[in-house]
């Protein structure tokens, strides 16, 4: 593909995504707060389990839901499905044209394993889709036993974050534990949540009385969505931040983001559900720690100063070995017409101006060259550390 259409193909799909991602986010933060906000005590229908009185944007509204469904159709039903459907389906479109057309850059590392763009594209379609059932199968054999089934959960995310680390790039393990994330809750909409509502739908046209037990799965898959929002959106922009990508037990650190943001999702709902602090207070400083066990993961360590220095001739001649062909005013690489983020390494005050970039990125992280495409050693990395490292 040409690279400016690419890139704008890129950007649309960014675009796209963010929209219809906000919309089913804020759709699955708006039903489970209303859901814990009814008031089981006033009663207005036969079969309303419980209301609740809203304002916003200077209207009231009166809300009511059903125990499980009301005794006829209404005439205009308002359905909640395509914000999840195109959230899937733009984020796969961004899978395709940033880490599939560019594999070799963005989603293959030869030193974690060497694959062909056909063998890891195939590995990254299986693995969502084995994800899927195998998170499926687990609903269905746990039921209703909360806690057993959420550690099974959590346990199945953290296989999928290891099998990646061993399989894909730090960067491509990262984004595809959250695609994992995101299939399954995607998936929940529309092999679970939809066909079972509809199938109610169906019920209640033939004058049958609808079985409680597509809405009790259905609420039950929601509230898995709503659990894993927050870790979901830390992995998809992890991209940006390659101490997290790139750490050498992202397993770890993707075990303290699950943590942190589906305890503090439990404690946004506990509130909006009006519960006593003392019964899930807890919640809020374990994920406080387990952030701080995340901030303290991923902190740099200095290094001690060993070997000889690094002369400017040196330093110049490893960047040009190693980043001039996507970091010049005309890359060479096939993926840009421009330099990434307009930052060029051509010349010795290049490398100076962008000393802390390339530290993080180069040599701390190793996130640079893209996928190693270039080879680049780790003691060329140490090297290019200890030139840095004079500048001070």
């Amino acid at each position: 593909m040409d690279v400016f259409l690419g890139e704008w193909s890129n950007l649309l799909l960014r675009w796209a995504h963010m929209i219809v991602g906000i919309g089913w986010i804020g759709t699955s933060f708006y039903f489970i707060a209303l859901d814990y906000s009814l008031n089981q005590q006033e009663r207005k229908s036969p079969g309303v389990f419980g209301t609740a009185w809203q304002v916003h944007g200077g209207g009231f509204y009166h809300v009511e839901k059903f125990t499980v469904a009301p005794s006829h159709l209404p005439e205009h039903l308002h359905w909640f499905k395509w914000e999840a459907y195109l959230t899937w389906v733009t984020g796969f479109g961004l899978l395709i044209v940033q880490y599939y057309f560019h594999a070799n850059a963005y989603l293959i590392d030869p030193a974690v394993m060497s694959l062909t763009t056909l063998q890891a594209v195939g590995l990254s379609i299986a693995s969502l889709l084995v994800g899927w059932f195998i998170y499926d199968a687990i609903c269905k054999v746990l039921g209703e036993r909360t806690v057993p089934l959420a550690i099974a959960v959590f346990l199945l995310i953290l296989a999928a974050s290891v099998f990646y680390t061993h399989v894909f790039s730090g960067r491509g393990a990262f984004i595809h534990v959250g695609a994992f994330v995101g299939t399954i809750m995607a998936f929940n909409v529309f092999v679970t949540i939809i066909p079972g509502q509809k199938i109610m739908v169906g019920q209640l046209l033939r004058g049958e009385e609808p079985e409680a037990k597509y809405g009790k799965v259905a609420k039950q898959r929601s509230l898995h969505n709503n659990y894993l929002t927050l870790p979901v959106l830390l992995m998809m922009v992890s991209p940006h931040y390659p101490f997290l990508a790139a750490h050498p037990q992202a397993w770890l650190i993707v075990a303290l983001i699950l943590i942190t943001g589906a305890l503090f999702r439990h404690v946004l709902n506990r509130v909006d559900a009006g519960d006593d602090w003392n019964k899930y207070g807890w919640a809020a400083p374990v994920a406080i720690f387990a952030l701080l066990c995340a901030i303290y993961a991923t902190a740099p360590s200095e290094p001690a100063e060993s070997g000889p220095a690094v002369s400017d001739a040196e330093a110049l001649s490893l960047t040009t070995r190693h980043c001039v062909t996507c970091h010049a005013k005309r890359p060479t690489h096939e993926s840009f017409k421009e330099a990434p983020k307009n930052v060029t390494l051509e010349s010795l005050a290049d490398l100076k101006r962008y000393a802390q970039p390339i530290m993080i990125q180069t040599v701390r992280n190793k996130a640079m060259p893209l996928g190693n495409q270039t080879q680049m050693t780790d003691e060329e990395r140490e090297q290019l550390g200890r030139w840095i490292r004079s500048l001070r």
